[in-house]
């Protein structure tokens, strides 16, 4: 199969510019012909005019002298009142008037005429002019062959001879600019290609120009940047992914091998009971990759009335005997829009967090507040705020933002299986971004303050207002 050949954008602009130019300078070089043809007539109408005005001037004083005209491609006769030509130039000897009209009331009169006593396809001007002589009124016919389109050969070939340069010198001038300005695209698309076979770390050069190629770059830097970054982040992820499945593996590969070499010592319960240890944890990791797989893979969320107060009451009542003490203040009627599973599980997973490292005590809180001004666009009808708090040891300002990374541990040197899988923190975040919430740790007193901002949408005020409820 033959694929068509494709044509280059400097081509195609160059081939347009080219067009164009032609088409602009064909124009130019047809106007001023059309100009100067026009101007060329109106001097030989003149000249015409000035010669049969002299003969008509030498008959009303009776002083008509030969040759009437001394231009050999000029024409004059003199026609009687009856229309008898009485003088003419030697051209037009023995033949009848040039025209048959005359200027009437006017003195002069001009016409174009074609054929008659002038050779066949050839065209004349003609100029009529009143004699008066005698008493009575004379014609006195002036003629000169009509001036042809090119009005003179070197006239014309110099007209087209410049239109022709100025169609080339615009295309070469289209065809340099478009590729110096195309010249930064090949750049970026060259070192596009390099970073294809190298690594998304590397960024094109951008232009020196503040225009659009130097936006594009600046927007294809951006993507690549963004792109190094979370190839860097799933590489560690990987990495961490790996990590994190190979231990309880190998927890599990260690016990079945204690129990193969000494099958003595090891009964199905006790190797069930220290297998099972690791494939909980195998199972728990398995489920909260597969959790934040569907979250950034943007699976739709169900949207529902929720009383925040009341979620919070029934997340704790529904877990196990807790090992610290809760502490409540839950603003009532402070409602949200979301889905109520995985707002139940962003709270539980900031509860498990809470319980691992407060000391004795949780507190719950639960409030409405005022939009400010930088975020109405994000919480139009207000904020519903939650706060998980703990008494433990807190954590650092700037390794905050790192507890929502995957498989994040600020006491490394503890034990796996005493702490979570390391992805309930990035879950809860993913939960918060998906219901167009902030999740976030701030400054607190003592241990570690969770706040979760999420847009209100509260019926009690519109109640009070007697408004109708946007809740539904």
């Amino acid at each position: 199969m033959k694929t068509q050949r494709r044509w280059t954008i400097t081509t195609r602009i160059t081939l347009f510019t080219g067009a164009v130019a032609a088409l602009l300078s064909a124009m130019l070089a047809w106007t001023v012909m059309a100009a100067i043809h026009r101007s060329a007539t109106e001097d030989r109408i003149d000249e015409i005019t000035a010669d049969g005005g002299r003969v008509a001037h030498q008959l009303e004083h009776d002083q008509v002298s030969v040759p009437l005209v001394e231009h050999s491609d000029r024409y004059v006769q003199i026609v009687d009142p009856k229309g008898t030509v009485t003088t003419s130039t030697p051209q037009l000897h023995g033949k009848p008037a040039i025209a048959g009209f005359t200027p009437d009331h006017r003195k002069i009169a001009t016409r174009i005429v074609c054929g008659g006593v002038f050779p066949s396809g050839d065209c004349n001007i003609v100029v009529a002019q009143s004699a008066y002589r005698a008493g009575q009124d004379w014609v006195v016919y002036s003629s000169s062959p009509t001036v042809p389109p090119y009005v003179k050969p070197w006239l014309a070939g110099t007209v087209i001879g410049a239109a022709v340069v100025m169609a080339l010198a615009i295309t070469a001038l289209g065809h340099r600019i478009v590729t110096k300005c195309l010249r930064p695209v090949t750049a970026i698309r060259e070192e596009l290609d390099k970073i294809t076979d190298t690594s998304a770390d590397r960024l094109v050069p951008l232009p020196p120009s503040r225009d659009e190629i130097h936006d594009l770059a600046d927007s294809v830097n951006g993507t690549l940047s963004r792109l190094g970054a979370a190839m860097r982040q799933q590489r560690h992820f990987t990495s961490d992914a790996s990590h994190e499945l190979r231990t309880p593996i190998a927890a599990i590969r260690a016990e079945v091998e204690d129990a193969l070499h000494a099958p003595e010592d090891t009964s199905v319960p006790t190797l069930g009971n220290a297998v099972l240890r690791s494939v909980n944890r195998l199972e728990a990791i398995v489920g909260d990759l597969l959790t934040i797989e569907r979250l950034e893979a943007g699976q739709p969320i169900d949207r529902e009335p929720i009383d925040l107060s009341e979620l919070v009451t029934a997340v704790c009542e529904r877990r196990p005997e807790p090992h610290k003490d809760f502490e409540y203040s839950l603003e009532p009627g402070v409602q949200v829009i979301g889905d109520r599973i995985r707002l139940s599980r962003l709270l539980a997973n900031l509860i498990d967090n809470a319980e691992r490292h407060a000391d004795a005590t949780i507190t719950f809180r639960v409030r409405q507040e005022p939009s400010l001004k930088r975020d109405a666009h994000r919480f139009p009808r207000g904020v519903a705020v939650l706060e998980v708090i703990d008494d433990g040891p807190g954590i650092d300002p700037e390794r905050r933002e790192m507890v929502f990374q995957r498989f994040a541990r600020l006491d490394t040197a503890r034990d796996r299986y005493a702490g979570g899988t390391g992805l309930g923190l990035p879950i809860a975040r993913r939960i918060a971004d998906a219901h167009g919430g902030i999740l976030r740790v701030e400054n607190s007193p003592q241990g570690a303050r969770f706040v979760l901002r999420l847009p209100l949408c509260s019926t009690l005020g519109n109640a009070l207002k007697g408004e109708s409820s946007d809740c539904a």
